[in-house]
């Protein structure tokens, strides 16, 4: 060896050579003009023989020469590697000994100055001793540390030898693909098929692994479809990638070139090389585990898998992965899972990959909880005597610590002791009278022993603690004590008598339960059900179990109990791979079990969701190409063909890290494609046959002349063209194994591709976007909520900035939050603390901004959030707490949950400094007392809020106060008052609302209400309001909107009332003219139908407007007294004001059939038939259609009043277009009729006593028509908001006053029922007088006829130049025919 002072550098390699002579090696065609050094020169060549190969001549024997080269220049040492691993093998011997051959020549140690030391350290696949590594100096920081296996660096070459050697043995698990048709006998072992494909590589595989170091055989282990597969086995030690591409090469070489092998296709997986360890060895629930892999192959790309969650472990909150490389020589990986539970148990694979070499190691983790036996109940004496409290831990463990908690109304403390060799600890404590007296006697106090392990595990058991007075009289404590040991034998002795009874009738109550029969298997993204029947209807309760004992999530499964049985249905409508595995479902009946089992096979199948493809849209030239890719986020053996139209293509598969992408290059060199849209999808097919389609591709293929927009991401485009691209295939970098998430938008402008519209995801934030889609459609999402929820707080703490700057980031968080807010039936404390947190952070100040953005794209962001925090409010749960506070600088919340006998009334303030707001509500004690017990009320409030939510723009209206959200977690029946302040900031002369966010608002994205609110009090910078409902409140500012108790609802509401009165009057006055007027305006039939469809008219509006009236009084403040009530008021309105329309179109049609069917004779009982039909039967059906289709969803009638729904369902378009197109085929008849009067055909010339109805009918319709018209017309405005008060006005005067104007002009107009009323009730005299004024007033007609105005006036009135009119005796004949010129058409 040179001295250390000289600048040299060495290295030693073997030459392993067979022979069937002596051993002759000649070396200097090898390591010419390198030098042999004196250690080369003083040693002798060991020569070692390895093994003999049988041959059919003399023995050939391999040998092992290890030999020491020495170089002035440390140049030199990467040419002579280099020559040596181009070397091809083996390598014929000289001519002097032809046979000799050099199998391989593997470089082991190299030794390099460092500093004024020199090192040595060994190559891949080599080892120092462990000797020599115990008794020399390792490498500091590079190989510093040793194990039982040796080391990789000394700091100077051992003077007595060896150099490194090979290490132990490895077993490669191998394949390679053969680019052949896979046939069928090579599933068959004994096949000759399978013989010759086995010898045939086996002789290959020996001729080129034999270079490897340490080789000792190989073996073919099977075939499988892909093409042909073959899996075969390498016993070597190490080898280095370059040692293993080389010895694949030989292996083709060998290998006749009909097999078609694959070069690209060989893989190496090798089981031994890693050394995987958990720390601790016993783990229970709670614990933090840590899973170390180490291996001494240097890469830091190893991953970690969860064998039966099936799923790759990334990091997150709970779990993290950190991998190192230690001293140059070892590849650490450490796996550390924060809070494990039950479901993290199973089986871990390690895996290390590098080049083909992929390294596993396989460890399987039992979870057990912490179990503690202790005595449920004790009842302890206050006499001052020791009582111990004792819990044991079911397993010895070292515990960290013991810790005891007392809980209740009197403090009685105790002294630990803890015994850590029997994992027991015991409580002592000692009562006196003056800690329990006499009234506190029978007070029960909760003992908790806490059982702490080393790795933070919790487990605690409670003791139950009924202490007992011995009362002012010493001389009875004996009595007592004695009375006290009596009860509680009794008390045992009836309690296992009943548990022994209990089981008993449980046993007679065993129910047969049944299930669907047959296996079940579907694919990811299919739906199925199970029905589970039992024959016993009585039970206690019903569940589903997964076979790890997890409960299915509620709303999966439906129960239904009949008299002789009961079912439950397990329905899931889109299945994932966590369904995969045996389900149970369990009628429970009081300690008897029923169960029934089904195993449930989901099959790998992306969701069509989860399929990223790329382009969304794109353009190409018409003879140009493009490609089509679909990714997915799994490496499964899917078949993926693109197709378009009829056109089915296969796809080329691409792995990038844990992204698999197919794809296809589309050629538009046809020109039939040019100037023509295609539509492509990809189809992913699993080994089931099932399959699932891709999002469309659309593709314009356009002429080049029209291209200006070029880039090689985005495509190609015309000006103004717009396209849309996944963020992760767009020019923003992304990683494949975290691809970022959303869309972008680019606009083709002059010759550049700008963005238009930025709605990308960031990678952290679209992760977790992922597993809350995932999360809901697990069957044990309740389980898994709070975990996710606590990771994701502490998430979206650490990507503020990502948020800040990123619309689609902060979408992609309200998205999540309104996801899981439809997941839990029971929130605790911790479950709304990190709720809250995340709600905290996206409406800091800072985001604003970015909610402004938002709000521009999409308007009901805001509105979602808000419904998100109201969900998880009511589904709070405080537990044992009666209280609960959490603050945050943007979102306060306090709650309280009912008790019986409740005291206090609900009053929680609010204070934000920061943004100088404050307010208050308060629930007085009456309308807690109203409220079940356990009854959680929950308010939240916001002080940013108000700047967030949607604002009315055309109304100028904006809140200004903190937004306050109070929630009740069971459902409310009667009106619920509130009362709240609120700091208002602007106290300007504006008018001032209370309101509150009625979601249904603005076609469901919510805006401001003030119904069932209003202001109480207005003091200087506060704002009192009262409400009659809960949700979330606020003050508005409105210059231009009304109070709700102006003068103008004042006014409505008189015009309302006393309308409906005197219309109700007049529509009864109608009716009793029209029966005292029957028989003499009935005498032809055309009368007696219009007669008919009037009282009809009248009949029907006088019942609704008396239904109206109903409606009115069962409300309180816009709030239904009675629902049932308000449904039925609704039903009969509805019901009888369509009956009003369609008896006014029977009265049309009526008209119309006499005028124009003037031949046709109809009997009168059919018209009446038909009327009745008409007037009654469509309405009756319109109307219980519409409450049939809305009332089981509770959308039939509106929130604030008893009449048909608009916001949810536009339930009162029911009403409006039949009564609008009547209207407007009225008012067509009536055109055409007196259009066919005035100019009357050949042939068309009906009776003057049939032409006198004729008239009446379409004077009638005339005017009643474009009343009743008006009136809805009116009221179908008032339904949109920012209309003008002057709608409501004109609405409320012609909807009030519709009864006077029917009796006026339906009735009283008529000169025939004017007439017949004077013939009733007149005497002669007065007819003899009304005859002569009348025929006065003829001769003297009110209007001149010489005008054309004049004239026109008087025939709309039914007046004409001269009249006769008969005295009272005449003919009723004559009575029709007088009775036209005066009745106002009606």
């Amino acid at each position: 060896m040179k001295s250390p002072g000289r600048t040299t550098l060495c290295f030693m390699f073997i030459v392993i050579y067979s022979s069937q002579a002596t051993l002759n090696l000649n070396l200097e065609p090898i390591v010419h003009p390198s030098i042999l050094s004196e250690h080369a020169l003083a040693e002798e060549e060991l020569l070692r023989q390895k093994r003999a190969v049988a041959t059919s001549g003399p023995t050939a024997k391999e040998y092992i020469v290890e030999i020491e080269i020495s170089f002035e220049n440390t140049s030199s040492l990467e040419p002579i590697k280099a020559y040596l691993n181009n070397l091809s093998f083996p390598i014929q011997g000289n001519s002097t000994d032809l046979a000799a051959n050099i199998l391989s020549i593997e470089v082991t140690t190299v030794c390099r100055p460092a500093g004024n030391e020199v090192w040595c350290s060994c190559e891949t696949g080599y080892r120092w001793p462990w000797e020599r590594c115990l008794h020399n100096l390792t490498c500091q920081g590079h190989g510093g540390s040793f194990s039982g296996h040796g080391c990789s660096c000394l700091k100077r070459l051992p003077p007595k030898g060896p150099f490194c050697q090979l290490q132990g043995d490895v077993t490669l698990r191998m394949s390679v693909r053969l680019n052949v048709a896979f046939p069928e006998d090579l599933k068959n072992s004994s096949s000759a098929l399978y013989r010759s494909y086995k010898t045939d590589l086996e002789t290959a595989f020996w001729k080129g692994y034999r270079i490897l170091p340490g080789f000792k055989w190989v073996t073919v282990t099977g075939f499988r479809p892909g093409s042909v597969i073959v899996t075969y086995e390498v016993k070597s030690t190490t080898a280095s990638p370059e040692l293993m591409h080389k010895a694949n090469e030989q292996v083709i070489q060998s290998l006749n070139q009909t097999y078609k092998m694959d070069y690209n296709s060989f893989q190496a997986v090798t089981s031994n090389e890693t050394k995987f360890s958990v720390i601790p060895e016993t783990i229970f629930e709670g614990d933090t585990v840590t899973l170390v892999c180490e291996t001494e192959v240097l890469s830091s790309n190893v991953s970690w898998h969860h064998v039966e969650r099936h799923r790759d472990i990334q990091n997150s909150s709970r779990f993290s992965v950190y991998t190192s490389i230690l001293n140059n020589m070892t590849s650490v990986s450490r796996l550390t899972i924060n809070s494990a539970t039950q479901a993290d148990a199973g089986e871990y694979i390690c895996k290390l990959i590098i080049d083909i070499f992929e390294y596993e190691s396989r460890n399987k983790i039992d979870i057990s909880p912490i179990k503690i036996l202790a005595s449920e109940e004790m009842k302890v004496m206050c006499d001052n005597n020791p009582v111990s409290l004792t819990c044991c831990s079911e397993k010895n463990v070292n515990w960290s610590n013991v810790e005891w908690k007392q809980e209740g109304k009197i403090n009685i403390p105790g002294n630990p002791e803890t015994n850590p060799n029997s994992s027991c600890s015991r409580y002592t404590i000692k009562a006196d009278g003056t800690q329990c007296p006499s009234g506190s006697s029978g007070t029960r106090v909760v003992y908790t022993c806490e059982f702490i392990s080393a790795h933070g595990a919790r487990g605690s058991k409670d003791v139950g603690v009924t202490f007992t007075s011995t009362g002012d009289n010493p001389s009875h404590k004996r009595e007592v004590h004695e009375f006290l040991r009596h009860v509680m034998e009794m008390s045992t002795v009836q309690s296992t008598t009943g548990i022994s009874l209990e089981t008993s009738k449980a046993r007679e109550q065993q129910a047969n339960v049944t299930i669907t029969p047959g296996p079940i298997s579907v694919s990811e993204g299919q739906n199925f059900s199970i029905k589970c029947i039992s024959d016993v209807s009585n039970f206690d309760e019903v569940y589903w179990n997964t076979s790890a004992g997890i409960k299915v999530y509620r709303r999966f499964y439906t129960t239904r109990r009949y008299p002789d049985r009961a079912e439950s249905v397990l329905r899931v409508g889109t299945s994932t791979r966590e369904w995969n595995g045996t389900y149970h479902c369990i009628f429970r009946y009081k300690n008897s079990y029923s169960v029934a089992t089904k195993d449930i096979t989901v099959h790998p199948l992306p969701l069509q969701s989860n399929i990223m493809v790329d382009p969304l849209e794109a353009s190409v030239p018409c003879k140009g190409s493009h490609s089509f890719k679909c990714c997915i986020e799994e490496d499964e053996d899917y078949r993926v063909t693109f197709q378009m139209e009829s056109l089915s293509f296969p796809a080329a598969k691409e792995v990038n890290e844990k992204q698999v992408c197919y794809k296809y290059n589309f050629m538009g060199n046809s020109t039939s494609w040019c100037s023509k849209n295609v539509e492509m999808f990809c189809y992913f097919t699993n080994a089931a046959n099932n399959s699932v389609r891709s999002s469309s591709m659309k593709l314009n293929l356009v002429p080049g002349k029209n291209i200006t927009c070029q880039d090689p991401i985005i495509g190609v485009g015309e000006p103004g063209k717009v396209i849309q691209k996944l963020c992760q295939f767009s020019n923003i970098p992304s990683s494949p194994g975290n691809p970022i998430g959303g869309i972008i938008t680019y606009k083709c402008e002059g010759s550049r591709w700008k963005v238009k519209r930025n709605d990308c995801i960031s990678a952290s934030i679209n992760s977790l976007l992922r597993l809350a889609k995932a999360l809901i459609r697990s069957p044990s999402q309740e389980e898994k909520l709070p975990t996710y929820l606590q990771n994701l707080s502490i998430s979206t703490g650490n990507v503020e900035h990502e948020i800040k700057s990123s619309p689609g980031s902060l979408g992609a968080i309200i998205n999540i939050l309104d996801l899981l807010s439809t997941v839990p039936t029971q929130v605790n404390s911790k479950m709304m603390m990190h709720f809250l947190s995340t709600v905290n952070v996206i409406l800091g100040k800072p985001i604003l901004k970015t909610w402004k953005t938002l709000q521009q794209q999409q308007t009901n962001e805001s509105s979602q959030l808000l419904d998100s925090v109201e969900r998880f409010s009511r589904a709070l749960q405080s537990g044992n707490s009666t209280s609960l506070s959490i603050s945050h600088t943007n979102v306060q919340m306090k709650s309280i949950v009912i008790k019986t006998g409740y005291p206090r009334n609900y009053k929680q303030n609010f204070v934000f400094s920061d943004s100088d707001l404050w307010g208050n509500v308060a629930i007085d004690k009456c309308q807690l007392e109203s409220l079940q017990p356990g009854t959680s009320i929950v308010t939240v409030a916001f002080p940013t809020l108000k700047a967030i939510l949607a604002q009315d723009m055309q109304a100028k209206n904006f809140a200004d106060s903190l937004v306050m959200t109070t929630t009740v977690s069971h459902n409310i029946t009667m009106p619920f008052r509130i009362s709240m302040t609120f700091k208002n900031n602007n106290p300007a002369g504006w008018g001032l609302r209370c309101v509150f966010w009625n979601f249904n608002l603005a076609n469901h994205t919510g805006g401001w209400d003030s119904s069932g609110c209003y202001v109480k009090k207005v003091d200087g910078d506060s704002i009192s309001c009262n409400c009659d409902h809960l949700t979330s409140f606020s003050i508005l500012m409105s210059p231009d909107s009304p109070d709700p108790g102006s003068l103008l609802k004042i006014l409505l509401d008189i015009i309302s009332y006393i309308g409906l009165g005197f219309s109700i009057l007049s529509l009864a006055a109608c009716l009793v003219v029209e029966s005292v007027v029957w028989k003499s305006v009935t005498k032809n039939r055309t009368s007696y139908m219009r007669h008919i469809c009037i009282v009809n008219i009248a009949a029907s509006l006088l019942v609704a407007d008396t239904w109206f009236i109903v409606a009115a009084t069962i409300h309180d403040h816009h709030y239904p007294l009675s629902e049932t009530a308000c449904v039925a008021a609704t039903f009969f309105i509805h019901f009888f004001y369509l009956s009003v329309f369609f008896w006014m179109l029977t009265l049309g049609l009526m008209l119309f059939y006499r005028l124009v069917f003037i031949l046709h004779d109809t009997s009168k009982s059919t018209q009446k038939a038909i009327a009745f039909s008409l007037g009654y039967g469509c309405p009756l059906v319109i109307s219980v259609i519409t409450v049939g289709a809305t009332q089981p969803r509770e959308v039939y009638t509106r929130k604030n009043a008893c009449w048909l729904n608009w916001e949810d369902t536009k339930a009162l378009l029911a009403f409006v277009i039949p009564a609008l197109i009547i209207v407007v085929v009225n008012v067509t008849i009536t055109i055409v009729v007196i259009t066919k009067i005035l100019r009357p055909s050949i042939g068309d010339k009906p009776s003057r006593q049939e032409k006198s109805s004729l008239f009446q009918i379409s004077k009638s319709i005339g005017v009643l028509t474009p009343l009743l018209g008006l009136t809805w017309g009116f009221g179908l405005a008032t339904v949109f908001q920012g209309n003008s008060a002057v709608f409501h006005i004109i609405f409320t005067l012609l909807n009030a006053f519709q009864g006077l104007f029917i009796l006026l002009f339906g009735c009283l107009w008529d000169q025939k029922v004017q007439e017949a009323l004077l013939n009733k009730f007149s005497l002669s005299r007065w007819s003899s007088q009304h005859s002569k004024s009348t025929s006065l007033g003829s001769s003297t007609p009110v209007f001149s006829m010489s005008s054309p105005i004049s004239r026109r006036l008087n025939n709309l009135f039914g007046k004409t130049g001269t009249y006769n009119v008969s005295t009272p005796e005449t003919t009723s004949s004559s009575l029709e025919n007088s009775s036209s010129a005066y009745s106002l058409l009606n």
